[in-house]
């Protein structure tokens, strides 16, 4: 993959803001639902998901700039540490054995077949072959060390439990997994209930030297008192005091981001639906569902005689 800051298209100070914005606006701009049946934007949308992964985590980001992972968020390759070709003349064991490659030429055993059959009897595992059991065994086990050796680490999983405040919020959160371990996630614009995130070698290490494992993580929505989830939209009951369904005037309304002002029309009844914009949950597309406010008429908590007696004065007199 591309640098992630050329992706992105921010320079290398751009600050957590400037790049949550960025990647927004490209995800935005190249999200299958709006581009259907190209292929291009499909890409262009995972190079940014991709490079987002990297410079939207602090700890990922710091790596990349420091050249400690590339741009797929792997460990780079640091070269072997004897200096060197391991298949040149003269060259040291990579594997820290100490031994040299040489070509001795023609002949039994020698040459270029000799070189390569040291090198996998002594780098994956020959020097533990049977005293006898030849040189084929020693690369039978040299070969089986060296798939061991890119065997990945079990992944590990979790459940995570999120409210909706935590969707909208730019706060990470806490996934605990059964061995201890925590790890702090941001969750994704438009992350759904039951949506496993995937976090790419923070699983368990490797028994024979390979990739570490993935953590898996589960998101679980957490029911809230107020709200039910109607796609990215949330849906609100809301209990209206007689008089300004009558007479109209301001509600406040509770919101995943704190308290706003509704205003109700006159003579509203119950069942009518108001519509909060940008209040919702987050969506793909780095927007915001909307609050679908349905109106509920609600008497006084106590008897108003005032009210009765009004009431009774407008009923018809065969129904007194």
């Amino acid at each position: 993959m591309r640098d992630p800051y050329a992706v992105l298209g921010v320079p290398k100070t751009a600050s957590e803001k400037e790049i949550k914005s960025a990647f927004r606006k490209l995800a935005k701009k190249y999200h299958p639902d709006a581009n259907p049946g190209d292929s291009q934007a499909g890409a262009r949308f995972n190079e940014a998901n991709q490079a987002y992964e990297i410079l939207g985590d602090k700890e990922k980001r710091g790596q990349f700039d420091r050249g400690e992972i590339d741009a797929e968020g792997k460990p780079k390759f640091q070269g072997f540490s004897g200096g060197g070709s391991p298949f040149g003349g003269g060259a040291r064991d990579p594997f820290g054995g100490g031994f040299e490659f040489r070509s001795t030429g023609g002949g039994a055993g020698g040459g270029q077949d000799s070189m390569f059959s040291d090198f996998f009897e002594q780098a994956f595992g020959g020097r533990g072959a049977a005293p006898g059991a030849g040189a084929g065994a020693g690369r039978r086990s040299g070969f089986t060390s060296a798939r061991q050796a890119s065997q990945k680490g079990e992944d590990i999983r979790a459940t995570l439990k999120v409210r909706l405040e935590d969707i909208v919020s730019e706060d990470k959160v806490e996934a605990v997994f059964p061995s201890g371990k925590r790890l702090a996630i941001r969750l994704p614009d438009g992350v759904e209930d039951g949506q496993t995130i995937r976090l790419r070698g923070q699983g368990q290490p490797s028994a024979f030297g390979g990739e570490a494992g993935d953590a898996l993580v589960t998101i679980e929505f957490a029911e809230h008192p107020r709200f039910r989830i109607s796609g990215r939209d949330l849906l609100l009951d809301l209990s209206v005091p007689l008089d300004i369904a009558v007479l109209g005037g301001p509600l406040p309304v509770e919101t995943l981001d704190g308290r706003v002002s509704l205003r109700l029309p006159p003579w509203s009844n119950s069942g009518k639906t108001l519509r909060l914009k940008g209040k919702g949950l987050t969506t793909k597309t780095g927007g915001r569902g909307d609050i679908l406010v349905s109106v509920r008429i609600a008497l006084p908590a106590e008897p108003d005689p005032a009210l009765i007696d009004f009431l009774k004065a407008r009923q018809p007199a065969s129904a007194a």
